[in-house]
């Protein structure tokens, strides 16, 4: 009967590894994927935001005045973040822990 046990508890432990194992590697593959997607996204964003402010730069005559519009809209864009950080904070918490947990 002692042996049984522990045979059980070996076994039990044994699982329990091979789930942790199991969510690191999704955890760890999700977030080297969001890390390059973040990546690929952040040099495109930036690209497209240097076009539109030349673009807008182009109908102004004026260069410096189409890129300080786009940055002047990112400045907003910034103020709101941190404005609803709180609830950011809250939603991006709240989201991993459902990951972990599934």
């Amino acid at each position: 009967m002692l042996d049984l046990v522990k045979d059980y508890a070996t076994k039990r432990a044994d699982l329990l590894k091979m789930e942790v194992t199991e969510k690191s590697v999704t955890l760890i593959g999700a977030l080297a994927f969001l890390v390059l997607a973040a990546f690929t996204a952040l040099f495109f964003v930036i690209l497209l935001l240097f076009g539109i402010g030349f673009l807008i730069g182009a109908y102004l005559d004026n260069y410096g005045y189409g890129l300080l519009i786009v940055a002047a809209f990112y400045l907003l864009v910034l103020l709101l973040l941190f404005w609803r950080r709180k609830s950011i904070k809250e939603k991006v918490a709240n989201k991993i822990l459902e990951s972990l947990n599934d």
